[in-house]
């Protein structure tokens, strides 16, 4: 380069540099003004204050001065630069006071993080471009597990047993012809329609269809064609998975009439194995925590609790004992936290385990996941990594880790149309061998369980999972929230947002989302590469047991792609309980975290737990409270309070 041609390029870089500061000082002293003028007029805003407005209230939070097609207030055009001008006065005080509070720490974190040397020679991005037009990679389709036959297995006499038996005792009950499928289908149904209201866990019961494939199920077994362990076994679907013929409501009063004529890749795979579809359970809205338009889904553990998650009406429903199993959704904590709740056990597979066409998608780049193998190949190689379009997990809630497994096994495999899905060759969970494994345990891990897989032979060891990443949790919402809002740009720009379910939730971080520079979204992905490699190296176990809600390590296996299982180890009285006899429980769990690809392991290690003990076999109180119990209708309090963050 001349002297001369780089004196130039100097000068047009601090050229823009002003700009820049200029364009920020405009803004800053604009949203002064704003405040100052706010402050003058005695604007009051409560926390949770769209319902309690009164309509000058309402027209304040819905003006804007930006509106017109000439303004020359320095706010507007900041977010006219940015085509963004449709927001209000409120929402845009809103955006800078969240763009200070939570996007800018996070940019600098990352930015100290992997930009401070120049060049991009070290901590590449985890978006990575692959030019091939054809992604379909020769593999052998992965081998079966094989199932334990269980013998002896007998009818039990109530409705009630039968209701929370496990997959494989419901499967031999079957097989046997103890039971129908479609007598099965008709006590299952039952209990969906006499819980699934007072739990607010069912959307949408789908009777007919369950008879029309219960029959179906009934009349091959006659013609002696077995399918499967889940032939003729009921199950719910999280109503963000379409089914031909029946709403797909998102959870959302937006879109509650919708009908998506797609038949879902994993639907399809159920309904091949002879399972029965009985409901579409509760999501919620939009796949953010439980509240959703018809109301928020509780815990069938303690009644007066919500379940949390947006995965809660398959958590709930699994629990009462409405479904044997139902498939659920993982972006960040929706499988992990209604599981632990509602005393369930689930697994949150290894990313790209499970086909997600025709399932409702939140976050593109998160979804560039991959598994550490990936990782480890591509930048040991340099090979390019395949594109992948959600960091959205399907998993099964079951009775038990062995139900998980089958249905896992099911639902596992290439989807085509589903460019992150693979066929993952795991090992037959059925046949691990646990005395040969090294297991970890974290310090919040259960000691509970620690102590019954040492019992068992396995070598158990302290473990503690290190990375320099400052927060996991900052770069997982903060990449999360900018992908939802290219999947719903037109909702928000619209004004749809307003009728969300609560507005202190997508609503407030999808505003937020709109300023976040593109430069910093992509350093985030940097520092995401860095924490995968990080969590890779340090991975000396087999697996490690820990916190399965701790919303770091939530956070971290999201992004790194990493299965849990979690299981419930114990029970523990209510606080604040009205009576000591009362039968409502806080459940104890704790999650059973592999590396990418090795979801065999931890269901084997959950296995093994589970056969020395029966926490996950017991029922919980709906009809029976205990004595000198009852609940408030409505209740009187809410437990526990919404999470402000997506799940």
């Amino acid at each position: 380069m001349c002297p001369r041609t780089g004196a130039l390029q100097w000068t047009r870089v601090f050229s823009y540099a002003i700009l820049v500061l200029a364009l920020l000082l405009v803004l800053w002293n604009a949203a002064a003004s704003s405040s100052t003028q706010l402050q003058a007029q005695r604007w009051v805003l409560a926390p949770d204050s769209v319902a309690l407005m009164d309509s000058r209230e309402m027209h304040f939070r819905n003006y804007s001065k930006c509106s017109g097609e000439i303004d020359h207030d320095p706010s507007c055009s900041g977010f006219r630069m940015l085509d963004a001008n449709f927001f209000s006065d409120f929402k845009m005080l809103e955006i800078q006071k969240g763009a200070e509070e939570l996007n800018i720490p996070i940019i600098r974190s990352n930015r100290k993080l992997v930009a401070s040397v120049n060049g991009g020679l070290e901590n590449p991005s985890s978006l990575v471009f692959h030019s091939a037009w054809n992604h379909d990679h020769a593999q052998d389709a992965p081998k079966r597990f094989d199932y334990p036959s269980l013998s002896g297995v007998g009818r039990p006499k109530s409705d009630e047993d039968i209701a929370f038996m496990s997959i494989l005792e419901l499967g031999q009950l079957i097989k046997s012809k103890q039971i129908t499928s479609e007598e099965l289908a008709w006590i299952f149904l039952n209990r969906l329609k006499r819980y699934g209201p007072v739990l607010e866990s069912v959307i949408t019961i789908t009777e007919e269809l369950a008879y029309e494939q219960a029959k179906r199920a009934d009349e091959l077994l006659a013609q002696g064609i077995y399918l499967g362990p889940l032939h003729g076994i009921p199950y719910g679907l999280k109503d963000i998975i379409a089914v031909p013929h029946y709403k797909t409501t998102w959870g959302s009063k937006s879109f509650k009439n919708q009908v998506l004529d797609i038949e879902a890749w994993v639907y399809k795979r159920l309904k091949s194995a002879g399972a029965v579809l009985l409901a579409k359970l509760v999501t919620g809205s939009l796949a953010y925590d439980d509240i959703w338009f018809g109301g928020r889904t509780r815990n069938p553990w303690n009644i007066e609790e919500y379940s949390t998650g947006s995965s809660a009406g398959p958590a709930a429903s699994t629990s009462a004992g409405l479904v044997p199993f139902a498939i659920g959704s993982e972006t960040a904590g929706s499988i992990t936290y209604p599981a632990a709740r509602c005393g369930v056990t689930a697994l949150r597979p290894t990313f790209g385990t499970v086909g997600r066409t025709g399932v409702l998608s939140l976050s593109e780049s998160l979804v560039y996941s991959f598994s550490l193998l990936h990782v480890f190949i591509s930048f040991r190689s340099h090979e390019a990594l395949n594109p992948i379009y959600s960091q959205d997990k399907l998993g099964p809630f079951s009775r038990d880790a062995a139900g998980c497994a089958v249905v896992l096994d099911v639902i596992r495999g290439k989807d085509p149309d589903d460019l992150s899905s693979r066929d993952i060759p795991f090992s037959d969970p059925f046949a691990v061998d646990i005395t040969k494994l090294n297991v970890g345990y974290l310090e919040d891990a259960e000691m509970d369980v620690v102590e019954k897989l040492r019992s068992k032979g396995v070598n158990m060891i302290p473990f503690k999972l290190n990375y320099s990443v400052d927060s996991a949790q900052g770069i997982l919402n903060f990449t999360m929230d900018v992908d939802m809002l290219a999947h719903f740009d037109d909702w928000q720009r619209s004004g749809k947002d307003d009728d969300y379910e609560a507005q202190d939730q997508w609503p407030l971080e999808l505003r937020r989302a709109r300023v976040v520079p593109a430069v910093d979204y992509v350093q985030a992905q940097r520092a995401r590469g860095k924490l995968i490699r990080e969590v890779r190296d340090n991975f000396k176990v087999h697996a490690f047991v820990g916190n399965a809600t701790d919303w770091e390590l939530v956070s971290v296996g999201n992004l790194v792609g990493m299965p849990v299982i979690v299981i419930p180890t114990g029970f523990k009285q209510i606080p604040d309980a009205p009576t000591k006899n009362t039968r409502r429980r806080t459940t104890i769990t704790t999650g059973i975290y592999a590396p990418p690809d090795h979801d065999h392991i931890a269901l084997a290690l959950a296995m093994a737990y589970q056969s020395v003990t029966d926490h996950h076999k017991q029922h919980p109180p709906i009809d029976d409270l205990g004595p000198d119990d009852s609940i408030p209708n409505p209740p009187t309090r809410t437990i526990p309070p919404r999470q402000l963050r997506g799940l």
